[in-house]
């Protein structure tokens, strides 16, 4: 289990699902924008399962995906956090870094603020060697987080939500294992040059 509840960046807090969430979850999960690179938006009722999913996964290991809020403000935000695929990958078994932000959050890299902070929590915290992460082959706004926190474009894959041929089903895979982000972080904490991508 993880030694805290919640961990805060110098502009937002990733803590535990509040029922306050729920209707503001339910309103970015049903926006055509947000959802774009996914199968569907969600019902209240799915969008409400996933936080209830969410929930549960932290009764039972500590991790899971933190709500996130704007420390000046409490706004919520969206969310950042740890998943294991319920699909088989072709890189199964994996643990996988996500998030997803209210349309009215973007532009402001908080997802790459928050994922930043879940990777030091995955790695810290929890121990993991590796974490992954994947999306849609055009969803360069998400792909060019996972570049920025320093994660590593790995292969190409067909995700079997979408069937062949489909504008979302070519996929691109995103591997850090500990060693890479450990001696990313020290030469972060020296004052080193990082790679552009870290600096953006």
């Amino acid at each position: 289990m993880l030694r805290s509840r919640q961990f805060e960046t110098p502009r937002l807090v990733l803590r535990r699902w509040r029922d306050a969430d729920r209707a503001p979850f339910a309103s970015m999960s049903a926006d055509p924008q947000v959802m774009q690179y996914f199968p569907s938006t969600l019902s209240r009722e799915a969008s409400d399962r996933s936080i209830d999913s969410w929930l549960a996964q932290f009764a039972d290991r500590g991790w899971s995906n933190w709500a996130i809020e704007l420390r000046s403000t409490g706004a919520f935000v969206g969310f950042a956090g740890l998943g294991v695929p319920v699909r088989q990958l072709p890189f199964s078994p994996c643990v996988e870094i996500g998030w997803r932000l209210a349309r009215a959050h973007w532009g402001n890299g908080y997802a790459t603020e928050a994922a930043r902070e879940v990777l030091r929590v995955g790695f810290e915290q929890v121990g993991l060697e590796e974490i992954v992460s994947f999306t849609a082959a055009v969803n360069e706004r998400s792909w060019a987080v996972m570049e920025r926190v320093g994660m590593i474009r790995d292969q190409d894959f067909g995700y079997p939500a979408f069937e062949e041929g489909h504008t979302l089903c070519l996929h691109r895979l995103y591997r850090l294992g500990r060693r890479q982000w450990t001696e990313q972080s020290e030469k972060s904490s020296h004052g080193q040059d990082l790679p552009s991508r870290l600096a953006r």
